[in-house]
């Protein structure tokens, strides 16, 4: 696959876009990190109305910005995933800079060692591939969690996603089934996790090198003996829901490390609803990723 030696953005302001500064759109409105902005202004690749314009200049309503960037502005410009197949992407929305794909349960999120297949990933890149595109990770879902997950489909687009999803303006649901029933409609659980030094794959409360992290959570449903719930992060820590959940003694179901449940049950953890803003535009979509079989088989056993 030949390898693209550029990508170039061009986006015009609308109609009730607030004058200011270039640099304010690429920083404020855009958020483009500043040594992207030193590189664009450095080889004049930033035009407006197809002339170069000092940063510190005013931009205007339906004025015609084009940003170029090239390889050298970025430590990784190219992501080299190995293609693998891609029957298994299913795509719940995509435009010329990212897609957002149902994650398979089961399936990892990317490679973890040169030349892996079999990776979501991988199968992107594969789907991607025809189109001259490669993708990068933004964030990741456990292999036994499925749902909606963020993919950038150039190096210009990753900074402001990772700031995007760092500033918590891109806003994720998730759904769970937990054991047992929760006594309040909705909650906030605000303990600190760190590392299970007994057992190197798990979390624990309060364990070593602990960080804060806070839960948002409301009940959808109560049945015997589980409530499905909808979770919303204002933290992102690894095994956060899973071990916050455990850590109230309601376990999600089939969760291999922090519940008791029989090795048939598969974990329900569904990442459900996303939403973000869209890079270079002024425009957000919101996007719901189906739930898993799973569980509607778990609930109909109740």
């Amino acid at each position: 696959m030949t390898q693209s030696t550029q990508w170039q953005f061009t986006t015009v302001l609308p109609s009730d876009f607030q004058t200011k500064s270039l640099r304010q759109l690429l920083m404020a409105d855009w958020y483009l990190p500043k040594h992207l902005v030193f590189s664009l202004k450095k080889g004049q690749r930033v035009l407006v109305n197809e002339l170069y314009l000092p940063v510190n200049f005013n931009v205007h309503p339906g004025d015609r910005i084009n940003l170029t960037f090239l390889p050298a502005d970025f430590d990784h410009p190219y992501s080299n995933v190995t293609p693998d197949s891609a029957a298994t992407v299913n795509i719940l929305y995509e435009d010329h800079n990212l897609m957002v794909v149902n994650k398979t349960q089961g399936s990892k999120t990317h490679p973890n060692q040169p030349g892996e297949v079999g990776t979501t990933l991988n199968h992107v890149a594969a789907y991607l591939a025809p189109k001259n595109q490669q993708p990068y990770v933004i964030n990741r879902l456990d292999q036994e969690t499925s749902g909606a997950l963020l993919i950038a489909k150039n190096p210009a687009v990753v900074p402001i996603l990772v700031r995007l999803v760092k500033e918590k303006l891109i806003h994720r649901t998730y759904l769970t089934w937990v054991h047992g029933r929760l006594n309040s409609s909705q909650g906030l659980i605000a303990m600190p996790i760190g590392r299970n030094l007994a057992d190197k794959r798990k979390r624990q409360l309060n364990g070593a090198h602990p960080q804060m992290a806070m839960t948002h959570y409301k009940v959808m449903k109560h049945r015997l003996n589980a409530t499905l719930v909808a979770v919303q992060l204002r933290t992102g820590r690894t095994h956060q829901i899973r071990v916050h959940f455990a850590g109230l003694g309601h376990p999600i179901v089939g969760d291999p490390l922090y519940a008791n449940d029989s090795r048939q049950q598969r974990l329900l953890l569904h990442s459900w609803q996303l939403r973000l803003p869209l890079p270079f535009s002024f425009n957000q979509v919101t996007l719901t990723a189906s739930v898993p079989d799973t569980f509607q088989r778990f609930e109909g056993q109740l």
